[in-house]
């Protein structure tokens, strides 16, 4: 089961409905890169991040669930796991992979409980 995976935590302080573009996004180990797009949809909700030149000009899908706060003032969003553990995320292509239910439950499972590096417990 990795359906909370795409939930936001209670306590990362998100509130529905905010506008996350162009927030930037930061690893327990520096930044990754810029929010391009987003989503809120209940048990849905993940960002898109465009990782610039840290990988290549290419972008990741991250799942609601490893956001640990949002702060509105500084528009950045703190994220529990390493830019190494993103970077090695299965590989996200927008065009393919958005309305992929196999990719989303892929990477559900890499960041979540049977992930490569545990996970939370649901």
């Amino acid at each position: 089961m990795t359906e909370h995976v795409w939930s936001y935590q209670p306590t990362a302080g998100h509130l529905a409905g905010t506008d996350l573009t162009g927030y930037k996004v930061e690893a327990t180990d520096g930044s990754i890169g810029k929010v391009d797009k987003h989503s809120d949809e209940v048990g849905d909700a993940y960002l898109v991040v465009d990782t610039g030149v840290w990988i290549f000009g290419k972008e990741a899908l991250i799942p609601a669930s490893t956001v640990v706060k949002v702060d509105p003032e500084e528009r950045k969003i703190f994220v529990d796991r390493t830019r190494e553990q993103i970077k090695n995320a299965p590989e996200f292509h927008r065009d393919k992979h958005l309305g992929d239910a196999g990719y989303r439950e892929e990477l559900g499972t890499y960041y979540g409980t049977g992930g490569p590096f545990g996970g939370r417990p649901a």
